[in-house]
């Protein structure tokens, strides 16, 4: 036996409660008749029987507890039933280089890549996610998962310190993007990535081959813009500089979108820009990876518990039917 809603216990607090006011409810009754009878009091409560009302309100107070475990959704018996999860493996790159810092995107390029990242993940229905980190390298930094809390979990903690390796290779995000997909059919493997699209090691021509191969779809959304924007640093002291380069010149950055045009058309996918509120990848989701017939992700055995809550239910209701009708008088002999 189990119960569906287990966190319903609170509800027999509402027994006390009853009997409580039933108690009370008594005591001012008898004061009322009192006052209002007076010294003939004894006479006409002469056939009242106090057994028969504690027996009433005995019935109220089990009534209460049975709709209590009722609510509880009471379950016992099951078939074992066999369930299907439906879906597509995502896996999200994620630019964490210096350049991810600039602010013409606010807050800043890569603080709007999470936000945007948390609220794709709300509109995902059994879909396995992923995340790549990735600047000079890439790492794994969240194999694919359904479990969206842990995902989200691990995407608050990455940050630009996220990867020791400066600079920004795409290759290599998608690299390590191709060897983490577990089988299933190809049609069902998509790698988003985000980043501001200056690309510094290059070796695209190669994984773009390897990801047409292995028909792995590549959709990319660039954060930044056309104009670019300074790098800011925290100094010493938390004073707030900017990036410069070897001979000390101020670096800015600007979005470069010839490459995520190049990854996305060679390999099926869409290129999106990201402007402000409203986030690449919604629309990526909502052009392409929405009208991608879902593959089975994973096949079980669950148990299915079989509903009792109706038995209790009917006995509280059948009780307090009853209760009306159970006299307060003393049995004449």
């Amino acid at each position: 036996m189990k119960f569906g809603e287990a966190g319903a216990t609170w509800l027999f607090w509402l027994v006390p409660i009853v009997f409580f006011l039933l108690i009370r409810a008594g005591h001012r009754r008898k004061s009322a008749m009192a006052a209002f009878a007076g010294k003939g009091l004894d006479e006409i409560t002469r056939a009242y029987d106090p057994v028969r009302k504690k027996a009433k309100d005995a019935v109220v107070v089990i009534a209460v507890i049975l709709i209590a475990v009722s609510l509880l959704r009471p379950q016992w018996g099951f078939k074992w039933q066999e369930v299907k999860r439906q879906g597509l493996d995502i896996l999200i790159a994620l630019d964490t280089s210096n350049s991810m810092l600039a602010e013409d995107i606010r807050p800043s390029r890569l603080e709007r890549s999470k936000l945007d990242i948390k609220d794709f993940v709300k509109k995902l229905k059994g879909d396995r996610v992923g995340l790549i980190a990735f600047s000079g390298t890439a790492f794994l930094q969240c194999p694919l998962t359904s479990d969206y809390g842990g995902f989200l979990l691990t995407l608050e903690d990455v940050d630009v310190d996220t990867i020791p390796v400066g600079g920004t290779s795409i290759s290599r995000a998608v690299d390590l993007a191709l060897r983490s997909y577990e089988g299933g059919k190809n049609e069902h493997k998509v790698l988003i990535i985000i980043t501001d699209g200056e690309d510094l090691e290059g070796g695209l021509d190669e994984v773009i081959e390897r990801a047409r191969a292995e028909k792995v779809m590549i959709s990319c959304v660039g954060i930044g813009t056309e104009e670019g924007e300074l790098i800011p640093l925290k100094g010493e002291e938390g004073k707030k500089g900017f990036l410069k380069d070897r001979e000390g010149n101020v670096v800015k950055t600007r979005l470069d979108e010839a490459t995520m045009q190049k990854l996305a058309l060679a390999t099926g996918g869409v290129y999106v820009r990201s402007r402000g509120a409203e986030s690449g990848l919604d629309i990526i989701y909502d052009r392409r990876l929405s009208n991608i017939e879902k593959k089975d992700l994973e096949s079980k055995m669950e148990k299915n518990w079989t509903e009792r809550f109706q038995l209790p239910l009917a006995l509280a209701f059948f009780l307090l039917l009853l209760e009306p009708l159970m006299g307060e008088r003393k049995r004449e002999t």
